[in-house]
């Protein structure tokens, strides 16, 4: 079937009928079970999706902040240190490709091992090496000829381009990324499954009606129809419905500094909030798709 006429025969199968629509039950135990299903799913699908897009947003917030920096750290003995940092700031400083560099004071390396040690780790008494905050320029710099000049000049100094910080960030929000996607397309074939046993639940359940319609000259494709548009639209609305409940669920979720800055923020930003609602209609389509089969191969059996 052409993506021309399977639109037609989408919309013509949501077109309402009173007619057809009667020998479907209204209420009963597949009605809720089709639109609570729908619901739940797109519930969940609504988390899924702000999981892919939050593990994203993550990765290229840390990748940014690392890209371009890198850190000296310097380990010398107490009445050496001084004249060793400035050692490195010069061999810095001469570096093409380094456009600023710094030692970070007793405050800012407090503020950097609060989170693990508590803020009131003595940082003078203690026997740390001193940290050397480094930022490229465009071009970049050469780092295995920098390592060796700093041996030469500064034997305690080591050079950490964060490269090994890189590339598992990148790992693991391809990773995470492909986990949200994958939980999406799992919901998906749950929801369909699900819809697929209540539609032939109800085709079994109306065996009786579906013989008499027969009788009377209503072809297949009449008394098929009339199923795949009532389980289409209890699938629409339970979809509608339950992604809007997720929407709101993310929204009240804290925020990415009242979660301590560790993470973005389980949610979306801008016009990412328009993402989820692609969810209802897809729902629809699945519903019915699954209907549709479902009722060809009752009716074959009923046959």
């Amino acid at each position: 079937m052409r993506p021309s006429q399977a639109i037609a025969s989408l919309r013509a199968s949501l077109t309402p009928d009173g007619s057809a629509d009667s020998i479907v039950p209204p209420s009963g135990h597949t009605a809720w079970l089709t639109t609570f299903t729908a619901g739940a799913m797109a519930f969940l699908a609504v988390f899924a999706l702000a999981l892919a897009l939050a593990s994203g947003r993550l990765a290229e917030r840390w990748s940014d902040a690392l890209e371009r920096t890198a850190t000296v750290r310097l380990s010398a003995p107490q009445d050496q240190i001084d004249l060793q940092i400035q050692a490195v700031l010069n061999v810095l400083q001469t570096t093409p490709g380094i456009a600023s560099a710094r030692a970070l004071t007793a405050d800012e390396q407090r503020a950097l091992l609060a989170p693990w040690f508590g803020p009131d780790l003595p940082v003078d008494t203690l026997p740390l090496p001193r940290l050397i905050e480094i930022n490229e320029d465009t071009s970049g710099y050469d780092s295995e000829g920098l390592r060796q000049r700093l041996a030469a000049e500064a034997p305690g100094a080591v050079l950490d381009d964060h490269t090994r910080w890189r590339k598992p960030l990148a790992v693991a929000a391809q990773r995470l990324r492909l986990l949200g996607f994958l939980s999406i397309a799992l919901i998906t074939g749950a929801t369909a499954a699900m819809i697929t046993l209540a539609a032939s639940a109800a085709l079994a359940a109306n065996a009786g009606v579906i013989k008499v319609l027969r009788l009377v000259g209503a072809r297949d494709g009449y008394i098929a129809a009339a199923f795949v548009r009532r389980f289409t639209l209890r699938a629409l609305a339970g979809a509608l419905a339950g992604t809007l409940a997720g929407m709101i669920a993310v929204s009240i979720l804290p925020a990415a500094d009242e979660a301590g800055g560790f993470l973005t923020g389980l949610g979306f930003q801008g016009w990412g909030w328009m993402t989820p609602l692609i969810l209802p209609p897809l729902a629809g389509v699945v519903a019915y798709f699954a209907t549709r089969a479902a009722a060809i191969r009752k009716l074959k059996e009923l046959t």
